[in-house]
């Protein structure tokens, strides 16, 4: 198997070849329906700050900024405590991401998935009843919990049952998961958005995917590395038999012996995983995995989804119109996401990181240049119908260059590149370095807007410029590589070798 052109020996690791079961696409899609709640909140939190009753009742300064004769279209929503009300959640995620570790080490995967599945359900509640910033601050606090505990143990799950050859297409599907819950939000958001308590049921109908998500958790098993790694070797063995077929005992044992020969060297290594990260040899993991998902914020995506609606209204749709073109890009990206599903394994990580970046790359300063020439550098120009309908083909243009690429791919690589006995560390690790990027730039990107104006788009264009040369230079090849035989990836790659040494697993 050939890894950035060097031919790596993997014929000997277990389960290279392992069947895809009907076990394993239940199993699978079950954990990857995780990433609803996260899509449903990154859809419904731009939506209702649009909305003018929600504004009215918590934000009125908003509203009386956008009802000012010449007030810069770059800065109407530009608030404070409004971004506050969306990146709040964040703070509160980058907190659980790193307590999830040590809940999926003690208590295994599923009941992290579970206990964040039941907290995002309250949050739900709480945000759906709000009379006051307090509560509404409170209830984005709870869901912040639940999307933390979810996004750290569900990716990690999904590595570790998936078949080694189609790990990027099961992995994928946490991704795909989020844009349906970002295109649900969506449409949720345009069919409420005229009626007076419209901003409640947007908000309360978050308990509809925390429930269908943590009820599918209750019905599967933890994956057989959880298992082993707690001590319970019998149901490791069940737990792998019912994802790989009884027909196939032969092959599920040879896979188990593997498993547990990795799971004992943890198991007497007892280590304190965040500090054994730090160590030279695992610098390579350390690095990517703190870039990666740094960089996925950095595309610029989250902030767009959040505030989709509110960008279209600044470049002249109405809010009906501006919620129907944010229904159009979720679309397009979650299009793009079953496209990655099915090429992901075929032509691996590094060509759609690659392929991605450029795209995005070129509609960014493509709309950067449409601004600069119809707004202008002041705010007040205006922006005719079809530069704004050229604004949102471009957007959904970028939005599928994210859907195919640093979307999947930045929950999959970071759950697929530690051993063992730091993988829920390091998926905390990366899941913690998301949530802080996104609260800075969420906190802060309707400001950037307001003071940047259209360069606001080049800021994001020349950091898309770097994380693709990053990728080019220094993340190798993963695909097909079983997760325990991940080491191999970085003691041939011709930068991250100095860091490393051969070992076995």
């Amino acid at each position: 198997m050939a890894i950035g052109g060097i031919a790596l020996d993997v014929s000997g690791t277990a389960n290279i070849d392992a069947k895809i079961t009907a076990a394993v696409v239940m199993t699978c899609v079950v954990a990857a329906s995780s990433g609803l709640i996260f899509g449903y909140d990154i859809g419904i939190s731009g939506g209702v700050t649009t909305m003018k009753p929600f504004l009215e009742k918590f934000f009125p300064s908003v509203l009386r900024k956008a009802s000012e004769a010449k007030t810069n279209v770059y800065c109407v929503y530009d608030s404070q405590l409004l971004t506050a009300f969306t990146s709040s959640l964040y703070i509160a995620g980058l907190v659980a991401s790193l307590v999830a570790s040590r809940l999926t080490a003690a208590y295994g995967r599923r009941t992290t998935m579970i206990l964040g599945g039941f907290t995002f359900l309250f949050g739900a509640v709480i945000n759906g009843l709000a009379e006051n910033i307090a509560m509404l601050i409170s209830g984005r606090i709870l869901l912040g919990f639940g999307v933390g505990f979810t996004n750290q143990a569900a990716p990690v799950y999904l590595s570790e049952v998936a078949p080694p050859r189609w790990r990027g297409a099961f992995n994928s599907g946490f991704q795909f998961f989020i844009g349906v819950g970002v295109v649900a939000a969506n449409m949720i958001n345009y069919g409420t958005a005229n009626h007076r308590n419209g901003w409640r049921i947007s908000l309360g109908l978050a308990a509809v995917p925390a429930a269908i998500m943590t009820v599918g958790t209750l019905t599967i098993s933890d994956t057989p590395s959880s298992l082993l790694a707690r001590g319970k070797h019998d149901h490791a063995r069940a737990s792998l038999l019912k994802l790989r077929g009884t027909e196939n005992r032969a092959d599920v044992e040879t896979e188990l012996a593997e498993l547990v020969k990795s799971s004992q060297l943890v198991i007497e290594a007892k280590p304190e995983p965040f500090r054994t990260m730090l160590e030279r040899r695992y610098r390579p993991q350390l690095v990517v995995a703190v870039a990666i998902p740094c960089f996925q914020q950095l595309t610029g995506i989250t902030v767009n989804a959040f505030y989709a609606p509110a960008l279209f209204r600044s470049v002249g749709f109405g809010s009906g119109p501006a919620l129907i073109a944010t229904v159009i890009l979720g679309l397009v990206n979650l299009g793009s996401i079953l496209v990655s599903t099915m090429v992901i394994d075929r032509f691996g990580r590094r060509f759609l990181f690659i392929a991605g970046g450029i795209q995005m790359f070129v509609c960014q300063v493509a709309v950067a240049g449409l601004l600069a020439a119809t707004v202008g550098a002041v705010g007040r120009g205006e922006m005719t119908k079809g530069y704004a309908v050229t604004v949102v083909v471009l957007l959904c243009i970028y939005a599928a260059g994210f859907g195919w690429s640093w979307g999947p791919l930045s929950w999959l690589v970071p759950s697929e590149i530690f051993p063992l006995k730091m993988r829920p560390a390091g998926q905390s690790l990366s899941v913690a370095v998301n949530f802080a990027a996104t609260f800075a730039l969420s906190q802060t990107f309707l400001a950037t807007l307001c003071r940047f104006k259209y360069g606001a788009f080049l800021f994001y264009g020349g950091w898309i410029l770097i994380m693709t040369v990053f990728v080019v230079m220094f993340l190798p090849e993963t695909k097909g590589i079983h997760v325990d035989s991940m080491y191999q990836v970085w003691e041939k790659h011709w930068f991250w070798r100095r860091f490393t040494k051969p070992t076995s697993i």
